[in-house]
């Protein structure tokens, strides 16, 4: 049985962060004729761009909230330099009018309900997991082969990543996804996550949560469970 595990050397740091997972099995992660085209997705994704832009009111960049609490959460453990999370990538191309194209169904769902939310969200394909996945501060030494490399770039030690039992999963976090672990169209099985650092903004992560299991099951044909991880409850079963 894989499990999922936030370590506690990240509440140590972040004590209310809160995860939240969306177990899927069953999937078919390929595009059709339906509601599932990416001409359809293409088209979710342009809506989900203008619902995100009300994320976007402050006239300096890095003052709107969603990008200023996880830069503010990136200041508090070792990263890359440069590295930034997830969602203020994302952003950045709402800033600059710049389309997120789309890649497959699975990335498209995440991206449409990380825009509309403004939130990081992510998924692995769990049949490339080896053993549990964890959430924890790196040693330093774990291999990572990063989206358009072939060369190991390993995170620092104190670094914030997802990793299993061969190496790291995505790094800074949310920065940047492995190579090894990515979804394809050939994903059955994914573990799929939004994260949550201000605490404030709850309600709207968990409405989000729910928006991504429906999404993935109506769109995709899976079967989900949703889970939320947080202090008091540090780790669950995969599959």
């Amino acid at each position: 049985m894989k499990k999922f595990v936030i370590t506690d050397n990240i509440f140590d740091i972040f004590p209310d962060v809160q995860i939240g997972v969306v177990v899927c099995t069953k999937i078919n992660n390929r595009y059709n004729d339906g509601e599932n085209s990416e001409s359809n997705h293409e088209k979710r994704l342009r809506d989900s761009e203008k619902k995100a832009a009300i994320f976007l009111t402050e006239p300096e960049f890095s003052s709107n909230p969603v990008i200023k609490s996880w830069r503010e959460a990136f200041q508090k453990f070792k990263t890359k330099k440069g590295a930034r999370s997830s969602i203020e990538a994302l952003m950045k191309r709402i800033e600059k009018m710049n389309n997120v194209g789309t890649i497959n169904p699975l990335v498209d769902i995440y991206n449409e309900v990380s825009l509309s939310y403004g939130m990081p969200c992510g998924g692995e394909d769990m049949d490339q997991i080896s053993g549990d996945i964890q959430l924890t501060m790196a040693k330093g030494d774990e291999p990572f082969i990063v989206l358009g490399s072939e060369e190991s770039s390993p995170p620092f030690a104190g670094e914030i990543i997802y990793k299993d039992n061969v190496g790291a999963v995505c790094r800074c976090w949310n920065w940047r996804e492995g190579k090894r672990t990515m979804l394809t169209e050939y994903t059955k099985n994914a573990f799929m996550c939004i994260e949550l650092v201000d605490i404030s903004r709850k309600a709207e992560f968990e409405n989000g949560l729910k928006e991504l299991e429906q999404n993935i099951k109506n769109l995709l044909g899976a079967e989900c469970r949703l889970e939320i991880l947080n202090k008091y409850k540090k780790e669950i079963d995969l599959i």
